[in-house]
């Protein structure tokens, strides 16, 4: 990936079930010509769950399990991202 966010850290509940929308508080690092540049926090992100699935780009083989939450990362094409 040549310029993205990596999301380490997600903040907040913020997904409407009958619109789709998504918005969740971030943390994570910045990625410029594919390498991990500099890390960001109190950041948000947000799109719709519908373009967010139909985004999904490629799913990694680095399954990690946190307490009773697993997830592999996950890259997808395009989200909203705010914050200063």
């Amino acid at each position: 990936m040549k310029q993205g966010l990596y999301v380490t850290d997600l903040i907040g509940f913020g997904i409407n079930m009958v619109t789709g929308d998504y918005s969740r508080g971030a943390a994570g690092f910045w990625i410029e010509g594919g390498e991990l540049t500099y890390p960001v926090e109190e950041i948000t992100i947000a799109g719709n769950l519908k373009d967010m699935f139909a985004g999904i780009e490629m799913i990694g083989s680095d399954l990690v399990f946190r307490g009773r939450i697993a997830s592999p990362t996950v890259k997808i094409a395009e989200m909203m991202v705010a914050g200063s």
